[in-house]
């Protein structure tokens, strides 16, 4: 009986707002998929350039590996923005270049390290957080 060499999975994160997304990385021929979708039929056109923007900073890696991102929560954008941080840090570990991480530092370093802003929650005395009910005294 011959005994397997387990391969190791890194699972790298992203989020925004409350969309989560988790990015995986290996070699290959340049593949990508969001959800099992691949990234050519990825709609709206909008949130695709958000997606590939960390990959337009990894010059002639973007070829040589593939990426699988699962992600969920959220709206379109903030599933955008956590794929593209989900796939700014998998890039960045697979390639340990600081060159790399240094130019999307410069870029937006959201794309690192993330932003930290949430939804504040509603109030009573009002339709929001903020906005109250206006008072008339006449």
């Amino acid at each position: 009986m011959t005994a397997k060499k387990a391969k190791t999975i890194e699972l790298f994160p992203g989020s925004r707002k409350t969309a989560r997304a988790t990015a995986t990385i290996k070699p290959g021929v340049g593949k990508v998929r969001i959800n099992g979708v691949p990234i050519e039929i990825f709609t709206p056109l909008i949130a695709r350039d958000r997606i590939l923007t960390p990959l337009q900073f990894a010059g002639p890696l973007r070829n040589t590996v593939d990426l699988l991102v699962e992600v969920k929560g959220g709206g379109f954008m903030g599933q955008a923005e956590a794929s593209a941080m989900a796939i700014t840090r998998a890039i960045a570990s697979f390639t340990r270049d600081s060159g790399f991480k240094r130019d999307i530092t410069e870029f937006d370093k959201h794309l690192l390290v993330g932003d930290p802003r949430r939804t504040e929650p509603k109030k009573f005395g009002g339709p929001g957080p903020r906005r109250r009910n206006q008072k008339s005294y006449r």
